[in-house]
């Protein structure tokens, strides 16, 4: 005779695999846009709070000529990544036994990093500044040029903080001679903001540049398949989201661009440009091992090879016979894959553990420096228990490795190496489930 593993007697298990199982990825990926709160039964709602602490230091190179791209270690850089946290909220309820509706918010897409110490410190020292990068065989109104701009922001820091709000709303078909096969999407309304700040010898020329990005709002959508045998818990669904196209207000300072043309032209910009976030593709698996136990798999895709930041007036300043089509800010030479399995176990009739192991390729090595991370592996834990029937209470945990990395210019130079890094990553949850 067949064992059933009925859903309702695995349902403790599976949701403590969702604390903290996909955050601090490739590129800007935060949240990992996790959908399976659309997929529990009934009626259910969830809020999530996410906390990533990371270690991520290295070394500056002492070669701050910006016409030679050869990397010498210098000083340490200390650690650069600040504390992030981010909330994710779901609701879902099942109309009948075809439709489904749910409302999802999250926050996808984020950065927050900056260097209070090395050469991505501006300098307060004009002549000091100016006399490094003379010995370095820089021309000396070049040299003059940079000290000047590098004063003008004396004792600042780089530093860089982005930040996103994106709410989903889903409507759910289920369809076949048992209800095993489900259609589900809907509209995507996407806030993205940014800021950041470039200090230091470490950037030659782009020292002082400043841009600040007003919040914009913009639309995509989501779609997808999933497929559900009940009588194993099995679960599998494939979620595709678009790239959402937004048009950004942005101020920029670059004094280097007063400087050198003798303050014919201004130091400073308003504008507006273009930032795509970009599409994704999510897998979510699960299965019943036996009656108390569950195993899970996601994987997950970021094309972020074609994302790129390009603000305008740092564009136009980069501009020259060799680069007629200028810089990018932010570029990734790879795309982002993300590997995570999980073995859920109920313990009793309220108690449920779980743990988890992840990979995550990273988006290319040399990265951006403001964000010098080449993937990680990753291990986590989490337990979950049923205060009531239909509340209950979740937390966990992740430990990640961070995978060695240099930090890059726009210009390919290298000004960073970091290595042996690593951070963890803490989550609880509120959820409700009526069935």
């Amino acid at each position: 005779m067949r064992n059933h593993f009925h859903l309702k007697t695995l349902a403790v298990a599976i949701a403590t695999l969702s604390i903290a199982s996909v955050t601090n990825a490739a590129g800007l990926d935060r949240s990992g846009q996790d959908v399976t709160a659309f997929f529990q039964d009934g009626t259910y709602a969830e809020a999530v709070y996410t906390y990533i602490d990371a270690d991520v230091s290295g070394y500056d190179t002492a070669n701050t000529n910006p016409y030679s791209n050869d990397y010498e270690r210098g000083n340490k850089t200390g650690d650069i990544a600040e504390p992030y946290d981010f909330f994710r909220y779901g609701v879902k309820t099942d109309i009948d036994d075809t439709f489904s509706i749910g409302v999802l918010y999250d926050e996808p897409f984020g950065a927050a990093a900056e260097y209070t110490e090395s050469n991505f410190v501006a300098n307060d020292n004009l002549g000091e500044s100016a006399g490094e990068l003379v010995a370095d065989g820089v021309d000396q109104p070049t040299a003059g040029a940079i000290a000047t701009a590098e004063t003008s922001a004396a004792g600042e820091n780089t530093n860089v903080e982005v930040r996103s709000q994106s709410l989903t709303g889903i409507l759910g078909v289920k369809f076949g001679e048992n209800k095993n096969f489900q259609v589900y999407g809907g509209p995507v309304a996407q806030r993205i903001q940014a800021e950041t700040k470039l200090r230091g010898l470490a950037y030659g020329p782009a020292s002082g540049y400043t841009s600040t990005s007003n919040p914009d709002m913009d639309y995509g959508y989501i779609a997808g398949v999933a497929y559900y045998k009940p009588e194993i818990a099995l679960k599998a669904a494939l979620t595709y989201r678009s790239e959402i196209e937004h048009n950004v207000d942005i101020a920029e300072t670059y004094p280097i661009r007063s400087i050198i043309s003798g303050g014919a032209l201004s130091a400073s910009q308003k504008s507006d440009y273009e930032i795509t976030t970009p599409k994704s593709v999510n897998f979510d698996f699960q299965t019943g091992i036996n009656p108390t136990t569950l195993a899970t798999a996601k994987v997950r895709w970021v094309p972020w090879s074609d994302f790129v930041i390009t603000p305008p007036l740092y564009n136009e300043v980069s501009k020259n016979a060799e680069r007629p089509d200028g810089l990018n800010l932010v570029e990734y030479d790879d795309d982002q894959w993300q590997v995570e399995l999980g073995l859920a176990k109920r313990m009793t009739p309220a108690l449920a553990v779980s743990g988890t192991v992840g990979w995550d390729s990273g988006a290319g090595n040399p990265v951006t420096s403001l964000g010098p991370i080449e993937g990680y592996y990753s291990v986590g834990l989490g337990a979950k228990y049923n205060v009531t029937k239909n509340w209950a209470v979740s937390a966990g945990g992740k430990y990640l490795w961070f995978g060695d990395a240099k930090g890059a210019l726009p210009t390919d130079k290298i000004v960073g190496d970091f290595q042996d890094n690593d951070g963890f990553i803490a989550g609880v949850k509120l959820s409700y489930q009526a069935q």
